[in-house]
């Protein structure tokens, strides 16, 4: 197969190892820089272009896209679908996670567990959305925020009511979400690809920081999910439409509660923490999507 992965990075551990576990099961990888990519639309001609390179010989694209070029990103892996080629993320399953407001709301109507969160822009009441998901403690966070930035524990209420205040004032969208206090800091990163959970691994923020992200400081330890947390991390990811995805997930009395689906997860912690070749599995799955549309087209794309 000849593939591209998308990645404005080459020297990144993620897009570095999904190009070696390409070559080891005797694929070619092709690392493309989507930044650098536009698109051309006439009738009966729409494609790609690097330069005056036209990229239509891939046999499928692994994009890996930054949450500050989620549109242009999304335009690219548009234009690649127009072409039939495969794509492990959809134009619309990246644009549906990437808007955390969107991606709850969708969680929510599959009945998947969440922390209770509300949304509004510029409410007249402020107390009532501190009302609304069980009062303080509390986290505010923005919805273009990633890797822990742009997330605050409010303590009080009045602590609660100059952060959302605050953010309000600078025009900022924002969640407000109940703070899970059995969690202890840590959560779950379940990685799901092709509907199965391959690897999860426990992340723990440092004393006295409520963040897990590793990106924070955090620590992560291989750990076994239970059988309704793999189903809920499954769910989550059929519920946006993603083929593949880190699912973060609170360990809370009810259950486990969804935070976030990464739809361009990074390797890294997974693999160094769990052992598991997940970019391995990856390229795996994307041979068992394309075999069949590959025997049948054969002639025309010289496999």
């Amino acid at each position: 197969m000849k593939l591209a992965i998308l990645s404005a990075n080459p020297a990144l551990y993620s897009t570095k190892r999904l190009a070696e576990a390409a070559k080891q099961r005797g694929h070619e990888p092709h690392i493309i820089n989507h930044n650098h990519c536009y698109v051309g639309m006439e009738t009966g001609n729409n494609n790609v272009y690097l330069g005056e390179q036209v990229l239509t010989d891939f046999h499928a694209i692994i994009p890996r896209i930054g949450a500050s070029v989620t549109f242009h990103g999304g335009s690219i892996i548009r234009q690649f679908e127009v072409k039939n080629i495969y794509t492990t993320l959809s134009s619309l399953a990246l644009v549906r996670s990437r808007d955390k407001l969107r991606a709850t709301q969708v969680l929510a109507k599959h009945e998947i567990g969440i922390p209770k969160t509300v949304f509004a822009k510029q409410p007249r009441d402020v107390n009532n959305l501190i009302k609304t998901v069980g009062g303080p403690p509390l986290i505010v966070k923005l919805l273009e925020g990633t890797q822990g930035l742009g997330v605050v524990l409010a303590e009080t209420k009045t602590a609660a009511k100059s952060v959302i205040e605050a953010f309000y004032g600078l025009n900022a969208n924002i969640l407000v979400q109940e703070f899970i206090k059995e969690a202890g800091g840590s959560d779950i990163r379940a990685f799901v690809v092709g509907g199965k959970v391959i690897a999860a691994y426990k992340r723990q923020g440092q004393e006295g920081e409520f963040r897990s992200n590793l990106h924070r400081g955090g620590q992560g330890t291989k750990v076994k999910l239970s059988a309704i947390e793999k189903k809920t991390a499954v769910a989550a990811c059929k519920a946006l439409g993603l083929n593949i995805a880190g699912v973060d997930m609170l360990r809370s009395e009810r259950g486990p509660l969804v935070l976030e689906v990464n739809s361009s997860p990074g390797l890294e912690g997974v693999e160094n923490v769990t052992g598991v070749d997940v970019a391995g599995k990856i390229i795996e799955f994307i041979e068992k999507q394309i075999e069949r549309p590959l025997n049948r087209t054969k002639d025309k794309v010289g496999v």
